[in-house]
């Protein structure tokens, strides 16, 4: 629940970063602060630079928009949990800025959802919103999550992980060993990456090769992934932490050949068919899948589960989890909430609850032990 007392509850919202998914973070960042009640919350902006640099300012996102991060303050967080709170370099010294009540991290990518910021957010002994170290840092590894779906017996496609140097020293190989894995058409994606970035649908050998070599841009480990021919996206938000509830499923409906970061970020042109035409049944195993595939991977505050629904069969397959979902205008995971009762604003409010229970049951955990003997 809420803070108790009356008084405002200091939040400061994360975005930028170092990642592909930088702008993608800005565009979901202002959709959050657009809606954030300043009755109920003391917000402060702190906006990652793409070379990692924290910034701090009343407009800092625009300022991060703009390039023009001259007019903020150099802020930082101490990992040290005696030392709580915001600092910015003043007159040559770090000197506290505010204390804060929950960190919003609404950042996408690398150094972002992959783990790095839960660490660093979890040493300094703080409230955040979404999953914590091993739920993000599962949930962003492509591969790695398809291991965990196989061993909870949740379906997914086949796939074969690479790693860049082999791409580099023997790309004829790594061709041989997808080809061998299944027919085209055949997917490409850098294994910890989000937004499609560095994602290639290939439809024979010339456009694999240039696949893997663009998702070896974004990553040192590359996924190869069985396209299916005839597929449907389906997708569903997952709200909570011990006891999370799935939204309503959702359809794509690309207007590109595949769900792309242009189509999801850019031209807007995707339909997006909420309820997803589905039978109830389907919809029904849909959201029970994806409520096991959260929790295996001990996720918490919120994902987007993504699945591929092959027409021919009607196998169902999940594809991904996503920790920290975009939260644009466009994106599905607010709209999907918003169809099953949630609006947007009571969305961020509840993730924001979310957090400081966590928060609570995390500090239940002992961290030190005296034997009695």
């Amino acid at each position: 629940m809420m803070a108790s007392t009356n008084r405002k509850l200091k939040l400061a919202v994360l975005f930028g970063g170092r990642s592909g998914e930088h702008e993608v973070s800005l565009m979901s960042a202002r959709s959050v602060l657009s809606v954030l009640n300043l009755e109920r919350y003391e917000v402060t902006q702190v906006g990652i630079t793409k070379d990692g640099r924290w910034f701090t300012g009343p407009d800092a996102i625009g300022a991060l928009e703009t390039g023009k991060t001259d007019v903020l303050e150099h802020v930082i967080l101490s990992p040290d949990p005696s030392e709580q709170g915001l600092y910015v370099l003043r007159e040559s010294q770090y000197t506290k800025l505010t204390d804060i009540d929950v960190f919003f991290p609404v950042m996408h990518g690398t150094y972002s959802e992959d783990g790095t910021m839960q660490g660093l957010l979890e040493m300094a002994d703080v409230a955040y919103v979404g999953a914590g170290v091993v739920g993000s840092a599962v949930g962003m590894d492509k591969g790695i999550f398809k291991d965990v779906m196989v061993a909870n017996d949740i379906p997914v496609v086949d796939t074969l992980v690479v790693l860049r140097s082999e791409i580099d020293q023997d790309m004829e190989a790594v061709t041989r060993k997808a080809e061998a894995m299944c027919g085209y058409p055949i997917f490409t994606k850098p294994a910890n990456l989000g937004s499609s970035v560095g994602v290639s649908k290939c439809n024979n050998r010339s456009d694999l090769q240039e696949g893997l070599f663009e998702a070896a841009a974004y990553d040192r480990r590359v996924l190869i992934q069985r396209g299916i021919k005839n597929v449907r996206e389906i997708e569903v938000s997952v709200l909570g932490n011990d006891d999370p509830q799935a939204s309503v499923p959702g359809e794509v409906e690309p207007s590109r050949e595949f769900y792309s970061y242009e189509s999801k970020y850019m031209d807007g042109t995707s339909g997006l068919l909420i309820p997803a035409p589905l039978p109830a049944e389907m919809s029904e195993l849909i959201r029970q899948i994806a409520v096991r595939a959260y929790k295996a991977i001990d996720c918490a505050g919120m994902a987007r589960v993504d699945f591929m629904l092959d027409k021919d069969t009607n196998a169902i397959y999940l594809n991904e989890v996503n920790t920290l979902p975009g939260f644009t205008k466009i994106s599905m995971y607010p709209k999907l909430w918003e169809a099953s009762g949630l609006p947007y604003a009571k969305l961020v409010n509840r993730l924001v609850e979310l957090a400081l229970e966590r928060k609570a049951e995390r500090d239940r955990t002992k961290h030190d032990y005296r034997s009695d003997a």
